[in-house]
């Protein structure tokens, strides 16, 4: 179980800063047409995939490790879990959202990102 949280901690960043790249990039598209096409995708599922690889971490560690699980912080878990939430909810919105997508994932990236740095200093502190 070391080893994965050993992981767990260093994709934790990895996974924070491709959803900021992301959500930056998504919403440079949503303003500036040239920048619109498969990239944004691209950016946006590889970010999207590394955070939810990151929550998996996380919940293997809880299922399968007693003393990491009673001294994680309830506030780490519950940012994971608001974290695979809000994934769902972006991709259950993107069909309403025609013609504003970019905006959607670019805010959608960004709030991932935060909920992400906030996870990082519940265990920090």
């Amino acid at each position: 179980m070391e080893t994965i949280l050993d992981i767990h901690e260093t994709w934790g960043y990895v996974a924070i800063a491709l959803n900021a790249l992301a959500g930056i990039y998504a919403l440079i598209a949503w303003k500036v047409r040239a920048w619109r096409g498969r990239g944004v995708w691209i950016v946006t599922i590889v970010a999207e995939v590394a955070i939810l690889i990151q929550v998996l971490l996380g919940t293997i560690l809880v299922a399968g490790d007693e003393a990491y699980r009673e001294s994680v912080p309830r506030f780490h878990m519950f940012y994971g879990f608001v974290i695979f939430i809000t994934v769902g909810l972006l991709y259950q919105y993107r069909a309403q959202m025609k013609g504003r997508q970019e905006l959607l994932y670019g805010i959608g990236g960004l709030f991932i990102m935060g909920l992400g740095i906030r996870a990082v200093l519940q265990v920090a502190t």
